[in-house]
């Protein structure tokens, strides 16, 4: 346990720099105390760092002293190869560049950990995008990219769901995420902070001009609670069904998550006794309504709001005018 920690504290000084010993203490959840008997430790081993005393002190290693990987438990030397995924580091133009450190790093393990670190590539693959759809085409990620690792402001032309389709804006790009097999750009524009879908991006130029990130941001944390929120945004309506059993049980091979939470929570018995169930879910819009819903076939029936029963109804009948038998 405390080699471990031994280990932890001196990665932590070699890739921060100065580091508090009450900043080591709250990332290894450990007193400080604990730690000033680490680091006493450390020095009694040979190790050179120093403390450096008053509000903006704390310790550093010596200058040019670096450690090698030998510290690294077996987990920890398994779990190498999973950490990145090698299709979206090229996307973003560093798989060569991934590949290449992933070669150092197996140099610099030890024989007995290279081994199993080599198992584990051989026996997993992550593989990010899901099923049944071919992966976004990003032609402007590795330049996204760019302009977000530099702090440079981008002007793009974008396609967007609502009207008018298609906006131009100047953004400020904070960060990228990847999400289910999609690139998103999260960029502030003015003074808010927006979410875009790289391969909707129609043109992009990258400018000379440099932005301050906004002082504390914090790209997971943002989002985090943008998620939390999405379907509050999205989804603006809801639409009262009657169900099968069977097509309630299979909900979730068609609906998303939102929706099919939604029904299990309100299910109810149908008045009448046929087996069906009422359920209430939340919605999009009409238009992409009856796009989901239409996905159910005749073991679902839409009783309301009236609009969308409209539109359902005008749809099936237009089907049934298309696909009708001579």
């Amino acid at each position: 346990m405390r080699a471990g920690r031994l280990v932890s504290i001196l990665l932590m000084l070699q890739t921060r720099g100065r580091v508090t010993a009450r900043e080591l203490a709250e990332a290894l959840e450990v007193s400080v105390r604990t730690i000033y008997r680490d680091v006493e430790a450390l020095g009694a081993a040979g190790v050179p760092l120093y403390g450096e005393p008053g509000h903006d002190g704390g310790y550093r290693l010596l200058d040019g002293f670096r450690t090698r990987l030998n510290g690294l438990t077996e987990n920890e030397a398994e779990s190498l190869f999973l950490t990145g995924l090698p299709g979206p580091a090229a996307e973003l133009g560093l798989g060569a560049i991934v590949t290449a450190a992933q070669l150092k790093l197996m140099s610099a393990l030890p024989d007995e950990l290279r081994d199993r670190a080599e198992r584990v590539s051989e026996r997993f693959h992550l593989d990010a995008p899901g099923w049944y759809r071919d992966p976004d085409s990003t032609p402007y990620l590795a330049n996204v990219a760019d302009a977000v690792w530099n702090d440079r402001r981008v002007r793009l032309r974008y396609l967007r769901w609502e009207r008018p389709r298609e906006l131009t804006r100047e953004v400020d790009p904070l960060g990228l995420v990847l999400k289910g097999g999609h690139w998103y750009l999260v960029g502030r524009t003015g003074d808010r902070v927006r979410t875009y879908r790289v391969s909707r991006i129609l043109e992009l130029d990258v400018t000379d001009d440099r932005f301050e990130r906004p002082a504390g941001f914090d790209l997971v944390a943002h989002w985090d609670a943008s998620l939390a929120t999405f379907d509050e945004r999205r989804l603006r309506m809801s639409a009262h069904l009657r169900l099968s059993q069977d097509v309630l049980s299979q909900l979730h091979e068609f609906l998303d998550g939102a929706a099919v939470r939604a029904a299990q929570a309100t299910a109810r018995t149908a008045a009448e006794e046929d087996g069906w169930v009422e359920v209430t879910i939340p919605v999009e819009s009409v238009d992409q309504a009856v796009l989901d819903l239409l996905r159910l076939g005749a073991e679902a029936e839409v009783i309301g709001p009236p609009e969308l029963r409209a539109r359902m109804s005008e749809t099936v009948a237009a089907l049934a005018v298309r696909y009708s038998v001579p």
